[in-house]
């Protein structure tokens, strides 16, 4: 063989093996029976709220990973297919200006909903100084507003134009309602409106933080998280931090209701942080996170499992101390969660995608 033709191999060698696919990235042990295959799609930042496409061919989540390029949370779509076989960037849908939270496809895969504070300025809103204020807390921006965006990071339109704060909106599996969270009443309540923001309705009513919102399978039920301050002192604290656009999620029930609000019932009587709650594929139980067998200082998270008559609790994760925000592929096939596992000591919250065992 000449020199020529040797190069010539050698060239078609290396442009072939540039064709070929990667690995796809090996699961992760575990004996978490109801999780297999667990695998890891991201890996630096904070990841989280990541939902599925309708298709289950995509997640759309919210990241602060400042190795993207990001000062705070923004809005990325990710190809699952992809994500199983490289860690490149994931195109970002939102602005980059201001903080976005709360993501969720539209019917048809082609185009998604967040809540931005970008129209209150480019710049990231401060986070509450919970060390000055010795209590852990989220912020209630009220700049957020909710919009619609095509997939290639064009704002198409605005659904919340109401002063407050509207965000935490997701869509009916039906794909023809928004629920969300806003205050527009002085209170943060449930909402539901046409998936053109018209019709806009609100469901819930009584004191305390509702939010967090999905849909049941069918379209007919939504499942949340609340707080119930009952106390003088509670309702007066709850009232002080709302007025300066903050909550204390330390002590969350989980609920559900029908769609107009009716038949609103207690699912979960567990104390501490019970939040991020999804409901099963059969309609029939609520998976959710919480902290309620976890120390004084409440930092241990997992995902529990429980019929929608409060019975049956079954805790579904014990690796790490963070596992929140899941839910189902829409064919039920699927788990996707956030997870502090396998980090490397970092404070780094993940994106992990599990087969479902029942």
């Amino acid at each position: 063989m000449t020199n020529t033709n040797k190069l010539l191999l050698l060239i078609t060698f290396f442009f072939l093996a540039c064709k070929l696919p990667k690995l796809i990235r090996q699961p992760l042990s575990s004996n978490e029976k109801h999780l297999k295959n667990i695998t890891q799609l991201t890996f630096g930042g904070d990841n989280a709220e990541a939902y599925f496409s309708f298709d289950n061919k995509n997640l759309i989540f919210q990241s602060n990973y400042k190795a993207w390029g990001v000062e705070c949370d923004q809005i990325f779509n990710m190809n699952i297919h992809a994500a199983l076989r490289d860690t490149l960037r994931p195109p970002m849908l939102s602005t980059g200006k201001g903080r976005t939270t709360c993501s969720y496809f539209m019917p048809g895969n082609q185009s998604i909903l967040y809540a931005s504070t970008h129209l209150g300025g480019d710049a990231c809103p401060p986070n509450p100084d919970m060390g000055k204020l010795k209590k852990y807390l989220w912020p209630v921006y009220n700049t957020f507003d909710i919009f619609v965006s095509d997939l290639n990071g064009t704002i198409t339109k605005q659904l919340t134009k109401e002063p407050g704060y509207d965000a935490e909106a997701t869509v009916s599996p039906k794909g023809d309602k928004i629920v969300f969270t806003s205050d527009r009443s002085g209170d943060l309540e449930l909402y539901v409106m046409d998936i053109d923001g018209s019709n806009v309705k609100q469901v819930t009513n009584r004191l305390g933080y509702d939010g967090g919102a999905f849909f049941s399978p069918d379209g007919s039920m939504l499942v949340f998280r609340a707080s119930r301050p009952t106390s003088e002192a509670e309702i007066r604290e709850y009232g002080d931090l709302l007025a300066r656009g903050l909550v204390a999620p330390t002590n969350m029930e989980i609920y559900v209701c029908n769609v107009d609000g009716s038949n609103l019932r207690q699912i979960t009587k567990l104390g501490k942080a019970n939040w991020a709650p999804f409901f099963h594929p059969s309609g029939k139980k609520i998976i959710f996170s919480s902290n309620h067998q976890s120390d004084a200082r409440g930092f241990d998270f997992h995902l529990y499992m429980i019929n929608l008559d409060g019975t049956g609790l079954e805790k579904i994760t014990n690796e790490s101390h963070f596992n929140a925000f899941p839910m189902f592929s829409h064919n039920g096939k699927k788990l996707v969660f956030s997870s502090n596992r396998n980090n490397g000591g970092t404070r780094d919250t993940n994106l992990f995608i599990a087969d479902w065992a029942d």
